[in-house]
């Protein structure tokens, strides 16, 4: 099981966040009222997913022995129009995309390349997020 704390902090929106081991902070931008004294709620969360895609890429790469020298993953959070998405199953009101571009470094062959962007895309995090996620809330 994996754990984290958020507390509120004296400035608006600003937020500690802890686990057992690390502390880091989440905040909104000046223009909506906070200090900007850390990543968005949404950069957070492309943060977990980028974090995971490039560790896995790394891991399956070590694992086969192959010359991955560096990974460089850019990751953009927008809002779309359902009707505008012709995969989704959504089909009115406003969706969540996520785009991520997979630059890989090293003298890889180019099915290596492609095995490898496979696999990013089977990161766990990512995985868990495209999978049904059921929320248990409670008031204390």
């Amino acid at each position: 099981m994996q754990k984290v704390t958020v507390k509120s902090q004296p400035q608006p929106y600003t937020v500690a966040i802890t686990n057992s081991r690390h502390s880091w902070i989440g905040d909104e931008p000046n223009d909506l009222g906070g200090a900007d004294a850390g990543p968005t709620p949404f950069e957070l969360l492309l943060s977990s997913i980028g974090a995971c895609v490039v560790i896995t890429v790394q891991m399956y790469a070590r694992r086969k022995s192959w010359p991955l020298e560096g990974v460089t993953l850019d990751l953009e959070h927008v809002k779309i129009q359902a009707a505008d998405c012709a995969d989704c199953k959504t089909e009115t009101g406003q969706i969540s995309q996520i785009k991520l571009r997979l630059d890989l470094q090293g003298a890889l062959s180019e099915e290596q390349r492609e095995r490898i962007f496979q696999i990013a895309g089977r990161c766990p995090v990512k995985r868990s997020l495209e999978a049904e996620i059921k929320f248990r809330s409670e008031l204390v």
